[in-house]
């Protein structure tokens, strides 16, 4: 009845091990993908200090959830105790640094508030100043999903035009053909006279939250399910290590 239940513990901490394996290749492919995305999010997150740390943070996270998963299952099958214990430490470390991120994560969660946007923006905005990261990043963003500024126009009325020619919209928010720097305006000299048949109207805080809705919510169930998969395996590890002769 022990062999039956030592060998019925092993499987399960394989298969626990393999869910592992699988979830830390999804956060290394989601990271990866994160920093060399070419559609304009990697410049999101290249300017925000905040959102570039989280992305090569994932990116580790994934690289070693991968590694361990693997040699967890190894551990499992070869029935190795010191192959076991050095996994269910490295398992502990990584499941308090990612308690430690949600509740990073939930302290600073004002900071990505609209009315936190709308004064950064409104603050250091350049219009179509791309040697300022800040403002190279926002056009990218307003360019990418058709939108302007985070609420709407109205964003840039405080912030002057370069010249008189211009209105208070900036040419980021202007209806290209393309949505993409290269894309062509569709009539760019009507749009800048305060034309609104030819600007983006939409708030890029509204279209953004309802672009990534979804994926938000599956980030938040795939994150649970990780750290309850890691609490299993940290139990299956221990009852494990205890039972190999």
């Amino acid at each position: 009845m022990e062999g039956d239940c030592l060998s019925c513990m092993k499987y399960l901490m394989f298969l626990f091990n393999f869910f592992i394996f699988l979830g830390g290749a999804c956060l290394l492919g989601l990271g990866i993908w994160v920093i060399v995305d070419p559609t304009g999010f990697r410049e999101i997150v290249a300017a925000n200090p905040l959102l570039f740390t989280g992305a090569y943070i994932m990116l580790a996270m994934g690289a070693m959830l991968f590694l361990l998963g693997f040699l967890g299952c190894c551990g499992a099958i070869r029935e190795n105790k010191c192959l076991l214990l050095f996994f269910f430490m490295f398992i502990l470390l990584i499941f308090l640094a990612e308690l430690s991120a949600a509740i990073l994560a939930f302290i600073f969660r004002e900071n990505l508030t609209r009315e936190f946007f709308t004064k950064e923006l409104k603050k250091h905005y350049q219009r179509n100043n791309d040697t300022d990261i800040f403002s190279s990043t926002w056009n990218s963003v307003m360019i990418t999903f058709a939108c302007c500024g985070v609420n709407g126009p109205e964003d840039f009325e405080a912030i002057p035009p370069y010249s008189s020619f211009e209105k208070a919209i900036p040419e980021a928010c202007c209806q290209r053909e393309l949505q993409s720097r290269e894309g062509m305006f569709v009539n760019r000299e009507a749009c800048l006279l305060g034309s609104e048949r030819f600007q983006n109207r939409q708030g890029c805080y509204t279209v953004i939250l309802n672009s990534f809705e979804t994926y938000v919510y599956l980030a938040g169930a795939l994150a649970i399910g990780v750290l309850a998969i890691e609490l299993f395996a940290m139990i299956f590890a221990m009852c494990l290590f205890r039972g190999i002769q």
